[in-house]
């Protein structure tokens, strides 16, 4: 298990956070933090939900033979955390890195709550997890999200509509359903985890220049790339 870190991480880098539903808007705006952060000349490491090979081979097939609990799915889901955080989060964070997380620890408090699975238990898993420097919550009506899926002529995913669930038969009136829970346990938590709140509903221009104006306090006399070379 990574080791343990008390919230105001302690280290030099900076964790910035992207949270949301599926169709918020979120990870278009992370990538565009990332690379706006890299022009200034800031080290930015980029890191997203599920990235970790350690268990998504384990993942994907429990999924594609239906063979996930809503126990089995947050445990699995947490060793990839684990390992993610370990291997890719940490690292940077201790060089002094800004690392930009699409998705974190919350996307399994939400996930899981919405599974059914108790909050406290889920929250005792991740414990190793520090609170992040800026957590940006999109928060968008699920209504909005399925007419960006609709019109993405993505097919929505099984397990994105909640449809192992049992919600309903109509892959679209599940995915309305279960969106609505996972919307609901970000509300919740939202004030006691420090949100900083986002309505993605807006243009992409003026979401990221929120964000920049959002951040500056957080990067001022924060070094860049070329601070550092001079230092040296």
């Amino acid at each position: 298990m990574p080791e343990t870190a008390s919230v105001g991480h302690g280290f030099p880098g900076r964790l910035i956070v992207f949270e949301g539903l599926d169709g918020s808007g979120k990870s278009t705006q992370a990538a565009l933090l990332g690379k706006w952060l890299s022009s200034r000349g800031y080290r930015v490491f980029f890191t997203e939900w599920n990235s970790s090979e350690l268990v998504a081979n384990v993942i994907r097939r429990g999924k594609k033979k239906g063979l996930l609990t809503p126990t089995t799915f947050s445990l699995l889901h947490a060793t990839d955390f684990a390992d993610r955080f370990d291997r890719q989060i940490l690292p940077p964070l201790r060089a002094g890195y800004l690392v930009v997380c699409d998705r974190y620890a919350y996307t399994a408090f939400v996930r899981d709550a919405a599974r059914g699975c108790d909050p406290d238990w889920v929250r005792t898993i991740y414990s190793f997890a520090p609170r992040p420097d800026r957590t940006f919550y999109f928060r968008v009506p699920v209504s909005v999200t399925l007419r960006r899926k609709i019109a993405s002529r993505l097919k929505i995913n099984y397990y994105e509509a909640g449809m192992d669930l049992g919600l309903s038969d109509d892959v679209e009136e599940s995915y309305t359903k279960f969106q609505s829970r996972l919307k609901r346990e970000y509300e919740r938590i939202a004030a006691a985890d420090q949100f900083t709140i986002i309505d993605s509903t807006r243009p992409v221009e003026a979401i990221q220049a929120d964000l920049r104006t959002n951040l500056a306090p957080l990067l001022d006399r924060f070094p860049t790339g070329s601070d550092l070379m001079h230092d040296g």
